[in-house]
């Protein structure tokens, strides 16, 4: 009998056991909202600015203790990730066509997740950037000349059909009527994202590459190694983001994005102002 009773008893240990691990679990991914990892997917030009970012909404937020994770690369390439059931958060992208996209896509798939209206929290700068040329005489109506009358020199922009900063590098360029010219004798280097083509500028694999002007200010880029292109020469690079599920730290975040606070992030790092 004695036997019998300690089986018995192992047993109630055990399944009480299993019992209070089940409940642990549910109430860490559901109720305790300080253990969820909130998952971000952000635009790689975003990724000299958005760590400091973070690191002050955490500092400033003593109830948002949980980790933040955060995937950068092409809003294009995230997009489709999304799509493609990527368990994201929340979606910063480098334009506002994706955003509103997923936003339209939600609405009309007749499924049960709150869709929050996608938001603009930055506007970045174009700019021209070489470790290998001298650009310090160099004005923005004389690039047309530069870059065609024999050059040779190679130019990088990030994928057009991918990247914002790519797209509006590239209707700078037709602007100036040589697109066609620089990609008909290959001198136009694609790169997949605007991170993609500051490493192929930075390291000097290419002659010029128009960059994220962030991605400048926080190498501290010297004065003669680039130039700022008037905001009104390009299309604007009015970035968007979207809250993709109704998840409280989603919502907290981006709201401190758009704060006086985080905005001053933006501004330190070389974005525009948003209206």
């Amino acid at each position: 009998m004695g036997k019998l009773a300690l089986l018995a008893s192992t047993g109630l240990l055990v399944l009480l056991s299993a019992c209070t691990q089940d409940s642990s679990i549910n109430t860490g991914s559901a109720a305790n909202s300080s253990e969820y990892t909130l998952r971000i997917a952000a635009a790689a030009n975003l990724s000299d600015v958005l760590p400091s970012i973070i690191d002050s909404y955490q500092a400033n937020n003593s109830v948002s203790t949980q980790d933040i994770d955060v995937t950068y690369a092409s809003s294009g390439k995230l997009y489709a990730q999304i799509q493609a059931g990527a368990p994201y958060d929340v979606f910063l992208s480098a334009n506002q066509e994706f955003p509103a996209k997923l936003a339209k896509e939600k609405e009309g798939s007749h499924s049960n997740e709150i869709t929050y209206p996608p938001f603009t929290y930055a506007q970045g700068q174009l700019a021209l950037y070489s470790v290998t040329k001298s650009l310090s005489e160099l004005n923005i109506e004389s690039l047309a000349d530069i870059f065609t009358n024999g050059a040779t020199a190679k130019i990088t922009i990030a994928n057009p059909e991918l990247a914002p900063y790519g797209a509006s590098a590239k209707a700078y360029l037709q602007s100036q009527k040589i697109y066609d010219k620089l990609n008909a004798e290959k001198r136009l280097i694609q790169s997949e994202n605007i991170g993609q083509a500051f490493q192929y500028a930075h390291t000097g694999s290419v002659d010029y590459g128009f960059v994220a002007q962030s991605q400048l200010i926080a190498i501290k880029a010297k004065s003669e190694q680039f130039i700022t292109l008037p905001p009104e020469s390009y299309p604007a690079i009015l970035q968007d983001g979207i809250v993709l599920n109704d998840n409280p730290s989603a919502l907290a975040f981006t709201d401190y994005l758009r704060s006086t606070a985080g905005q001053q992030h933006f501004l330190q790092a070389g974005y525009l102002s948003i209206e």
